[in-house]
């Protein structure tokens, strides 16, 4: 019996071989593409090495240098630093703790004696050191102290640091100075920001509770009413709740 085959037919074998050549021919253009980009690389490298080679050397240079400066000069600097605040702090201590000479001894803590710097030439000579930091802090609050607080506001406002109670207490040592020079707008601010900043039983209270009386002070009712609850809600052991129930009670009244 004859065997008629359809136009366009072509045996299985013959159907294979086709897809076998084409996978093939892709696989040779892919190779082909691959080796001409590697070799524009290899040319863009060839005629640019000067600039690769500049570049890494520049790269180099700048780690290496970071390095040497930290090792070499910002930790003596550091070290120099801390052994100058060590006499400052011990000035700043003292004055703390006695009830007489404590002028004196706010002054010497910002001067300096005995050879020895106070905070203000400690945070100018060694900016940019921790203790050029602390100093500045220490100087915040001797200046406070000392009743002078223009020069308080200006180390106090600049003062950063990651230790969430030191800077809590450096900005309500901010509101202090400002409420002292009269801008009380400021002052909340600052009492607030201190107030926030750390959840603690001893700072967080008292600046809570600072803040509503400023804001007492200024007229806003609500809000002072809103600081006083923080205290007697949040922190009833705190010294200062024994305080804010009687405040509360004649702020409720007026509104």
């Amino acid at each position: 019996m004859a065997t008629y085959q359809k136009r366009g037919y072509k045996p299985k074998a013959q159907e294979e071989i086709e897809e076998v050549t084409q996978e093939s021919s892709t696989t040779a253009e892919v190779f082909t593409t691959l080796d001409e980009s590697a070799s524009k690389s290899e040319a863009w490298v060839s005629q640019n090495q000067n600039i690769i080679l500049g570049v890494i050397a520049v790269i180099a240079v700048a780690v290496l240098g970071y390095l040497g400066y930290q090792q070499w000069v910002q930790k003596p600097l550091e070290r120099e630093a801390s052994n100058e605040l060590y006499y400052a702090q011990r000035y700043f201590d003292q004055a703390l703790i006695t009830q007489q000479s404590q002028d004196s001894l706010f002054t010497l803590a910002l001067e300096g004696a005995e050879g020895k710097y106070g905070f203000v030439e400690i945070a100018e000579q060694y900016a940019g050191t921790k203790a050029a930091d602390l100093a500045a802090y220490g100087a915040g609050l001797s200046y406070l102290h000392l009743g002078q607080f223009e020069q308080a506001v200006s180390y106090l406002s600049g003062f950063k640091t990651d230790d969430a109670l030191m800077q809590a207490l450096a900005l309500g040592a901010l509101g202090d100075a400002q409420s002292e020079l009269g801008d009380k707008e400021a002052g909340l601010k600052s009492y607030v920001a201190a107030a926030s900043h750390s959840n603690n039983e001893f700072s967080a209270p008292r600046f809570w509770f600072k803040a509503g009386v400023l804001a007492q002070e200024l007229g806003q009712t609500g809000s002072a009413i809103e600081y006083f609850k923080t205290v007697s809600d949040q922190y009833p052991n705190a010294v200062e709740a024994s305080s804010v129930d009687a405040l509360l009670g004649s702020l409720q009244a007026e509104e």
